[in-house]
């Protein structure tokens, strides 16, 4: 069997044959270390005799046949793959060439050992050759298929393999006569090919020809899909009778690696040809093959489906007493060795696999599926057959050596078809896999179905480890990025005896999952498998949607996986870190989790009831954690916001403990030999564990809340250290500290009581906090240009801080925080420049700093240069910073007057200007908050500004700007800041609204999107901008204001036309502010716009615009439904009383209109009059309704009215 020849690097050497004509080699490629230049001992036989073999001219008759046949018996005595035997590659490249112009075609026995040569020389050099290279030998090789005899195939074959792995599109010119129509290993390579050595050897090939190397071009799709019907038609063809199951393996193996590389670095296109089903099906049914216990009959095809599949039931060696004799097997060698595999592990009784009843390892049935009995004694149901060792033999020596040969093989071709899911999982797209989620995921286990046969089967059967781990590894990937299609699975309400809805399918499954996964870490004791169960662990609960499953799922997960972060290898603690934190990110905060974060941490010991597994004497050899507080340091209880006695999160002492105690023992980790006593954990569990505190502090932070200084501290600590990496962790955790603060004030301001035990904690402790990162290690970090990570973290760090404890720093270290962020919004690094400006623009808007001048000055400058910066990245932090700079104008004209805007710069005012109006035309990140500080700085400006000739074109390019993205083709979020600029300018009294000649494009743009826009939550801001304007006077002439009415009417007449469900939720937000708008509207018109009016309500509209009307004057409800309000969204969210106000103020301004003597324009007056006073007299006799029941009236639901 031809050896796999591993990826290599790539190098480049030129190969020149004095005495022949000069062979040039453009680029040999051999694995990184294996720089074969010098001469050591064990090169010089090879060096010898390939000197001699170039001596040797083709012209020297029998002598020279003898000669070159002994040379290539001692050529083919070395093993080339014993360490670094000094052998040149330029040297092995010519020896090859030259031979293969010595050796005439009808000398079969050279030829045949001439292919060897190349076979065991490429294989064991690892080299891929180059261009030239290839082109010689492989055209050798191809006349040798032709002219030799058929015996001499199969090692001719194994040649071509070794000569076109990763050199597939070199091939181009023997790509037809190779796998052309009549191509020699399309023929060879075919299930009808009774020599079982030649169809192996040609379908290494093909699989060697498909196989590509990253950064180069990939093999023509057309030759791919004939490579791939041969792998597939090998796969589904049937062993004959007279072939060795091992042989047959080997031959299994390879088509299965062909398919690995033919969807290696390509997506998956379905064609009839390339059916998905039909590889699933196969790669199923040879995830099984050879497994003891199990005989698979799978379907030739799968289809996606949300149900399990049916499947025959697996073949079982016994039921009862007998399979569980059966079930002893040898003593196997050790395990994580798969070469050797235990043998005859079988698993009798259940059948199959983990779903359905399966897998449940000495399982009681009157168990709960996620109670795990852990009494002592009990430890030995829980390991699978395979892993009890037993003194009887089923076989003699040479059977069960045999025996052990062929599961071995069987094993490898588990594996390669694991590995080749994985290549599928990759390269189709996770939405497709979804269809096929029940054939490989354990569905809910049920009593009378029959077992299916799922990765979870394997997980816990297979007696590989490494077949293991390749399960679990397929697993993960199927869990990586299924969020959004797990989001679906929901078992909170109560179930539904008529039918199983798939929500509570996928829900049963993922209870499914949690249960045999939770089997597999307690059976495993191979490191390198349980790693992957771990990890696979991790996935599942970053993607279930817990709040929408019952509790109870995560809580034996977490007392089992306790123990493991004192195992003693260094991966598998690193790997439960990563698992604890998954948990306490997952949509946080659960309270599940919380009540697991609030268990006492001496339940961690080993003798605890429920925290053991069954390998706890073996991994418990770091102790339960002990910790010698500094003096310094709080004590660890603290008082909670109720007064009660808190203590610590058990979690977060074992992390600290895992970043700054030094190891219990110096020889315990497998990468730490020779280490000295005292050592600190190995930097892996060290920065896993500050990544557990980032995570324990952003979702739980409440329960933190008492060791913060203990926090601080740690923080300060890792910025001290010389790891990069450990200072970049700490810098993260601090500014997690910070936001966590920030959002802890902001909640507990809204209850008096915990408010002022929480600014308390404040006063006392947070500035405390702050002052002393600030006057250490962390200016340290942000002034360390060398690593500008670091920098980038620490400004995020800088801007995490509390606004009031900000403002209770002494000046100086206030003016050293922003002096730093200011100079660092020059650096040459383009994270390192984002990061400092975007925290300057969270500085802006400090209470402290906002009506500082000189500091808004500044920062606008900055903000202003790093806009025009070249990386996409760094100006939209800039326009973010700037649109909050802005807003700081707005607040600051609002409640200091005029003096800031007399002190603050008309230049720099007009730079801002122009600035962002090149800015509103950039990418849609930059300008979404570039028309944002639009609109605040058209809102800004002043009469004496806009007197001002250099304000006139500015201006007007603003407004433009802004009408021009408001009609533009940009994202709705944009469009969305667009519509809320224009009402912000409109808001200006001095802009020339409805005189300027831009005014009417403005309105028009408005008018628009308020009818036609399919997004609703533009359409409501568009509508909160059309009615901003105080005066009749800034609508236009009679025609604009007229255009304006139309739009809004229109508008609310189909306020519930929507093509899009989920803009549906927004249509009661919607037909508010637009209603709002109308009556606006009406208490501004005059007497020549309501010819306009009076036009809209004669028509059929009038009764569904008196409905709206109605029932948004009437409708209690409007102001408190959550669901149909987004932040600004919901429009004015005025009180009943404040919109009948509206109403009678558009009456009044009718009956205002009465006095002027217009007879023209007296029947317009009268119908809308009427119109209003219809509106009116329903209000009234709606609100008389209420009054009839009183307990209507007090009831927190009021009724609502229907707009008909």
């Amino acid at each position: 069997m031809a050896a796999r020849v591993s990826r290599v690097d790539s190098s480049s050497v030129v190969v020149s044959d004095g005495g022949l004509a000069p062979f040039q080699s453009e680029g040999l490629l051999f694995s990184a270390g294996a720089e074969l230049d010098s001469l050591q001992a064990g090169g010089e036989p090879f060096r010898r005799c390939s000197a001699k073999l170039r001596a040797l001219s083709a012209s020297g008759g029998a002598t020279v046949k003898t000669e070159l046949n002994l040379l290539l018996d001692e050529l083919l005595s070395h093993n080339y793959s014993l360490q670094n035997s000094g052998h040149n590659i330029t040297d092995v490249c010519v020896v090859i060439v030259h031979a293969s112009r010595l050796i005439p075609h009808s000398q079969e026995h050279l030829v045949i050992k001439l292919c060897q040569l190349i076979h065991q020389l490429l294989n064991q050099l690892q080299v891929i050759v180059d261009e030239q290279t290839l082109y010689t030998l492989v055209s050798y090789c191809t006349r040798a298929l032709r002219t030799c005899s058929s015996w001499t195939h199969s090692e001719i074959l194994l040649a071509v393999s070794s000569l076109v792995y990763g050199n597939g599109p070199r091939c181009q010119q023997h790509l037809p006569e190779l796998i052309g129509p009549n191509g020699v290993l399309l023929k060879y390579g075919d299930p009808k090919q009774t020599d079982i050595e030649l169809r192996r050897s040609s379908v290494h090939c093909l699989a060697n020809l498909c196989l590509g190397v990253p950064g180069h071009p990939y093999l023509e799709e057309s030759y791919k899909g004939v490579c791939y019907r041969i792998f597939l038609h090998n796969l589904q063809s049937l062993k004959p009778s007279d072939v060795e199951d091992v042989v047959f393996c080997t031959l299994l193996q390879s088509s299965l690696k062909g398919i690995q590389y033919f969807l290696n670095g390509a997506k998956w296109k379905s064609t009839p040809d390339q059916d998905l089903g039909t590889l699933l099906a196969l790669l199923k049914k040879y995830m099984f093959y050879g497994l003891p216990g199990i005989n698979v009959e799978m379907p030739q095809v799968l289809y996606p489906a949300p149900l399990p599949q049916y499947e025959a039931v697996p073949a079982s060696r016994g039921k009862g007493k007998k399979a569980k004799a059966e079930g002893k097997t040898d003593g196997g060698p050790e395990e994580g060795d798969d070469e050797e595999p235990i043998s005859v592990p079988v698993r009798t009784g259940g059948g199959g696999g983990a779903g359905r009843g399966e897998g449940r390892i000495g399982w009681p049935k009157t168990s709960n599926p996620l109670t795990l009995p852990l009494q002592t004694g009990a430890h030995s149901q829980f390991y699978p057959n395979w892993k009890k060792n037993s003194s009887d033999s089923e076989f003699s020596d040479p059977e069960g050596g045999m025996q052990s040969k062929l599961r071995l093989y069987q094993a490898r071709v588990r594996q390669s078809a694991l590995q080749c899911f994985l290549a599928v999982v990759k390269s189709v797209e996770k939405r497709v896999l979804h269809g096929y989620w029940s054939s490989f995921i354990p569905d809910a286990p049920g009593t009378g179905s029959p077992p299916s046969l799922t990765l979870l089967t394997i997980a816990l059967k297979d007696p590989s480890p490494k077949v293991r781990a390749a399960s679990l590894q397929v697993l993960s990937a199927l869990l990586e990025g299924s969020r959004q299609f797990l989001s679906a699975a929901e078992d909170t309400s109560t179930p539904r005896q008529a039918f199983t809805p798939f929500s509570a399918t996928l829900a049963a499954s993922l209870r499914e999952l949690h249960r045999c996964l939770l089997l597999a870490l307690l059976a495993e004791s191979s490191s390198q498998t349980l790693i992957q169960v771990i990890k696979c662990l991790a996935h599942l609960v970053s993607n279930v949607p817990y709040n929408r499953l019952r509790p109870g799922l995560l809580s034996p997960l977490w007392k089992q996986i306790r123990p493991y972060v004192r195992h003693r290898d260094v991966n598998v603690r690193v790997s439960s870190l990563t698992l604890f934190g998954a948990i306490v990110s997952a949509q946080a905060p659960l309270p599940e989790v919380q009540l697991l974060l609030q268990q006492p941490s001496q339940s961690m010991g080993p003798g605890t009831s429920g925290g053991a597994t069954p390998q706890e004497q073996c991994l418990s050899w770091r102790q339960p954690v002990r910790r010698d507080r500094e003096p310094n340091l709080p004590s660890p209880g603290g008082t909670g916001v109720d007064g009660v006695l808190e203590a610590p999160c058990w979690l977060l002492q074992l992390c600290v403990a895992l970043v700054t105690q030094p190891r219990d023992e110096p020889y315990s980790d497998s990468d730490a030999a020779g280490s000295t006593g005292g050592a600190l954990e190995p930097s892996p569990v060290r920065l896993e564990a500050l990544q557990v505190l980032a995570h324990l502090v952003k979702g739980y932070f409440a329960l933190t809340q008492t060791s913060l200084l203990e926090l601080a501290q740690l923080s300060a600590r890792c910025l001290r250290e010389q790891d990069p990496s450990v200072q970049l962790h700490g810098a993260k955790l601090l500014e997690e500290l910070g936001t966590g603060i920030i959002q802890q004030y902001r909640s507990d301001a809204s209850t008096s009581e915990s408010a002022v035990v929480f600014i308390h904690t404040t006063d006392n402790f947070v500035v405390q906090f702050w002052s002393e990162v600030l006057t250490g290690p962390l200016i340290g970090a942000l002034q360390n240009d060398q690593h500008p990570t670091l920098q980038t973290s620490a400004c995020d760090t800088l801007s995490s801080i509390l606004p009031q404890a900000f403002s209770q720093f002494p000046d100086k270290t206030q003016v050293l925080c922003i002096t730093i962020l200011l100079g660092l919004t020059y650096s040459e690094n383009s994270l390192v420049k984002a990061a400092a400006v975007r925290a300057l623009g969270v500085y802006v808007l400090f209470p402290c700093l906002r009506e500082d001048v000189m500091f808004v000055a500044d920062t606008a400058n900055a903000i202003l240069t790093v806009l025009d910066d070249r990386f996409p990245n760094v100006r939209a932090k800039a326009a973010w910073s700037l649109g909050n700079l802005t807003d700081t104008l707005i607040v600051n004209m609002e409640s200091v007057e005029l003096e800031f805007q007399e002190e603050f710069s008309d230049m720099l005012l007009l730079k801002m200007l122009r600035s962002a109006t090149r800015a509103s035309g950039d990418k849609d990140r930059v300008k979404s908050n570039a028309v944002r500080a639009l609109g605040n700085l058209l809102h800004f400006l002043q009469p004496a500004h806009l007197r001002k000739p250099a304000f006139q074109q500015p201006l007007e390019q603003a407004m433009r700007a802004l009408i021009d993205t408001v009609k533009g083709d940009a994202t709705m979020k944009v469009r969305w800041n667009a519509c809320y600029a224009l009402g912000n300018a409109f808001r200006n009294p001095g802009l020339p609204l409805g005189t300027a000649s831009w005014s009417e494009e403005a309105y028009s743009a408005l008018s628009s999107v308020v009818t036609s826009c399919k997004n609703f939550k533009v359409r409501i801001k568009s509508a909160a901008a059309l009615s901003v304007p105080a005066s009749r006077d800034r609508y236009g002439d009679m025609r604009q204001f007229a255009e304006v009415w139309c739009a809004l009417a229109q508008a609310l007449e189909h306020s519930e036309e929507t093509e899009d469900f989920l803009e549906y939720r927004y249509c009661t937000s919607l037909r508010t502010e637009l209603c709002h708008a109308l009556l606006h509207l009406l208490s501004l018109c005059q007497l020549d716009d309501l010819a306009n009016v009076q036009a809209s309500l004669n028509s059929q509209s009038k009764a569904v615009l008196l409905g709206f009307l109605v029932h948004y004057l009437s409708d209690v409800a409007l102001v408190s439904r959550p669901e149909d309000v987004s932040g600004e969204d919901a429009g004015d969210q005025m009180e009943p009383r404040d919109r009948l106000k509206e109403l009678e103020q558009a009456l009044s301004r009718l009956k205002e209109l009465e006095g002027e003597d217009r007879v023209d324009s007296k029947s317009d007056l009268d119908t809308v009059k009427m119109f209003l006073e219809d509106v009116s007299k329903s209000c009234e006799t709606i609100k008389a309704a209420e009054g009839l029941d009183a307990s209507v009236t007090h009831t927190n639901s009021p009724p609502k009215f229907s707009s008909d």
